[in-house]
């Protein structure tokens, strides 16, 4: 997807379209929790999903971008230490997925236990650790505090995730044709 030049035009709309969706789905997509600032969010959803379709990179600035944004909406400034946990997750959730050929029709068992191992990962780092020791550092928060978001967060994530992301790509492979599943008439 991407070009030795950079992004492909393709990736860039993704981009656009993700962070667009991320912003809608934070804005009115979101659960509030019995934590102060911490909601299950469904947007974490999409960004795995873009980040599987599009690699890491569009998956880093869906999450940078469509945070931003979504904070300037709705509190009038971004949070950056979570900002940096969302391109982080991103980041990872692709990291972790390339080479899956979803794009080819091809998400079964395997690739659904890959998708969630590297989502998985990706939201304990981003949230586990990136967003708390941000938080701390940038803002002087208290460290009870933040890691409790932090982790109901990222745990949070993982559950919407894994159930709403995993259906979004099993329903994106299903349009897909399978390899070698076309044969020529003659």
């Amino acid at each position: 997807m991407q070009s030795s030049k950079g992004f492909s035009v393709k990736t860039i709309v993704a981009i656009g379209i993700g962070a667009a969706l991320f912003i809608v789905l934070a804005r009115f997509g979101s659960i509030p929790t019995g934590i102060p600032n911490t909601n299950i969010q469904t947007n974490y959803a999409i960004l795995a999903l873009f980040a599987l379709l599009y690699g890491p990179w569009a998956g880093l600035l869906i999450g940078l971008i469509g945070h931003t944004l979504a904070d300037l909406i709705s509190y009038g400034a971004p949070w950056f230490s979570w900002v940096i946990a969302s391109g982080v997750a991103g980041l990872v959730y692709g990291l972790l997925s390339r080479g899956m050929r979803i794009h080819e029709g091809e998400f079964g068992v395997r690739e659904i236990v890959r998708f969630n191992i590297a989502q998985i990962v990706g939201n304990a780092i981003a949230f586990f650790a990136v967003a708390p020791v941000l938080d701390i550092l940038i803002y002087a928060e208290p460290s009870n505090k933040v890691f409790t978001q932090g982790f109901a967060a990222g745990g949070m994530n993982m559950v919407t995730v894994a159930i709403l992301g995993t259906l979004l790509a099993v329903a994106y492979s299903k349009t897909r044709t399978k390899r070698g599943s076309l044969t020529r008439e003659a």
